[in-house]
């Protein structure tokens, strides 16, 4: 018994400072609290750096940075109220694309979410055409970027001599399809109504590659709505040369005659009708919101 004694006299006192030690430090928290981290770091800013960091594992790191870069984008997109949404969005993609120069859907799906227009994206096409640039420099042989770099243009700087410009280098590829070069022809002729778009973006469905496809069904779904806003802004005139101002909504547009009920998008998606200036848009709830800058301009 008494050779237990010190032995227990020991354990008692280690579980004694155990519970002091935790008695202190719930204490601590309670009243000095440590300060929440609020602001998101990247803690590596150069690619180069993390270039050597990696050694020779640039690919597994480059994929790290890419998981990273979708779940910075994914969950900016859902926090709109946040401040300096994905501003951590190009550093991620540009260190990505520095530890594995090959890295083609981080140039190219990089390229769509700096595009994309707020509340989706930063709308930094700026961005956009640069991270696609460095792919070109480093896959000189790639025409898909080439023919982002056009597609970029067309949608959002609007600089039709650019998207056909980038349009025929794509084209002049290894490799690249035959139904580029008319995209060309039908850009720098008439980009910039919605004619010509409705060509191009008749092309381009016939891509071997699934987004671009489902891009060009939702932008022909766009223009095909833009066509319908036209056709309601006819009648919201009419009305209001019959009456001497705006109408109140499409039911009292439907209960003058004018039209048959309320118009839906493809989506089920009522357009929306300003009392107070008579404009007729796409609804901001629609799946086809918003549109691109150049759609939107016409």
């Amino acid at each position: 018994m008494t050779a237990r004694w010190p032995r227990l006299v020991l354990v008692l006192g280690s579980l004694a400072g155990l519970v002091l030690a935790s008695t202190i430090l719930r204490a601590r928290e309670t009243n000095y609290p440590l300060p929440q981290v609020t602001e998101r770091l990247l803690y590596l800013q150069s690619g180069k750096v993390a270039d050597r960091l990696a050694l020779s594992f640039d690919a597994v790191a480059a994929d790290v940075y890419w998981i990273r870069t979708i779940q910075h984008y994914g969950r900016d997109y859902k926090n709109v109220n946040r401040a300096n949404r994905f501003e951590l969005l190009y550093p991620l993609l540009d260190l990505t694309t520095t530890l594995d120069p090959h890295f083609l859907i981080a140039y190219r799906f990089g390229s769509i979410f700096l595009a994309s227009q707020p509340p989706e994206g930063p709308g930094r096409v700026d961005q956009a055409i640069a991270l696609l640039e460095k792919g070109l420099a480093a896959n000189p042989g790639r025409w898909q970027l080439a023919r982002d770099v056009a597609f970029t243009h067309y949608l959002y700087t609007g600089d039709y001599a650019q998207a056909a410009d980038w349009f025929k280098r794509a084209a002049a590829m290894p490799d690249a399809p035959t139904w580029l070069l008319p995209l060309a022809a039908t850009t720098a002729a008439t980009g910039g109504n919605r004619a010509g778009a409705r060509r191009m973006l008749q092309d381009l469905l016939a891509s071997e590659e699934a987004y671009i496809r489902r891009a060009a069904e939702r932008l022909l779904a766009q223009l095909n709505a833009l066509d319908q806003v036209d056709q309601l802004t006819g009648a919201v005139q009419l009305f209001q040369q019959r009456y001497g101002r705006n109408p109140a909504d499409w039911q009292e547009m439907g209960r003058a005659g004018i039209i048959r009920g309320v118009v839906l998008d493809q989506f089920g998606v009522p357009f929306a009708l300003d009392p107070k200036t008579g404009v007729v848009s796409i609804s901001p709830t629609s799946p086809l919101w918003p549109l691109p800058p150049t759609l939107q301009a016409r």
